[in-house]
């Protein structure tokens, strides 16, 4: 197979708008759910603590939440068919992409600072315009 006919199959496999979440974000994640023949939506609310190859059709974000005392961390592929939508309830500053040192941290200890955003402005996105994935240079192609 060629690639120019890979990259066309993952470009039809893009949604054509994503919520731009990143590390710190407490977002709730809506998902579907097959049971059988029922189809429902389950929704995972969590602290962003990675986020992995934004610019691709493979960007995935991973949740943590503290449920009953135990730490559940998932993975969610943003583009997948699963994935119905990402709703950005909390953002927060943060100075690195990972944050892994949440793991360890119960309590105050796992506090993040809270930043002022525009909630509405920030989870309606413009369906109309299409998701920009990075293309390498033309001299990578040779």
């Amino acid at each position: 197979m060629s690639f120019e006919l890979i990259k066309k199959v993952n470009d039809a496999q893009l949604k054509k708008a994503v919520v731009s979440a990143k590390s710190g974000d407490t977002v709730r994640v809506h998902q579907k759910i097959r049971e059988g023949n029922k189809e429902r939506i389950q929704i995972f609310e969590g602290v962003v603590i990675r986020t992995d190859r934004t610019e691709s059709h493979t960007s995935r974000i991973t949740v943590r939440k503290v449920t009953s005392g135990v730490g559940v961390e998932k993975s969610f592929l943003i583009h997948s068919p699963l994935v119905e939508k990402i709703e950005i309830v909390r953002r927060a500053k943060v100075r690195r992409n990972y944050l892994s040192f949440l793991r360890e941290r119960s309590g105050k200890s796992a506090r993040l600072k809270g930043v002022d955003f525009d909630r509405e402005d920030v989870n309606t996105v413009a369906a109309d315009e299409p998701v920009v994935v990075e293309e390498p240079a033309a001299a990578d192609k040779e």
